[in-house]
């Protein structure tokens, strides 16, 4: 943040103490990913679950249904991020059709690339 928008943002945390514990929380998560860690992970999910903020709670909830997969995120060098893009727009595909053609046309409109002169 330059330095207006942490003016702001100190603004805003001094008449909404809660939104303050929700940027430290959201910051400390972004953190742990950034830095490929989860060894603080177990004490962010408790200090989320004494939160006054349902939303967080229920983040960490989701989080924690598949907490193998979260760890392992945490601290893995690889992703699925360049897979989600060609996924999205297959399904993206699938849902105009909506079951009105067969795999041919599927096919041909996955494969289809605009021309770049028209």
């Amino acid at each position: 943040l330059d330095v207006q928008q942490q003016r702001t943002l100190e603004a805003i945390c001094e008449v909404h103490p809660v939104l303050k514990q929700v940027h430290r929380l959201a910051q400390r998560f972004v953190q742990m990913i950034r830095d490929r860690c989860n060894e603080g992970y177990d004490t962010w999910l408790a200090d989320v679950a004494g939160s006054d903020v349902r939303y967080l709670r229920t983040f960490a909830e989701e989080l924690q249904s598949d907490d193998a997969a979260v760890r392992a995120a945490l601290i893995s060098p690889w992703s699925n991020g360049q897979t989600e893009g060609p996924v999205n727009r297959l399904k993206m595909l699938k849902r105009q059709m909506d079951g009105r053609a067969n795999f041919d046309l599927l096919r041909l409109r996955v494969l289809y690339q605009p021309s770049a002169f028209t």
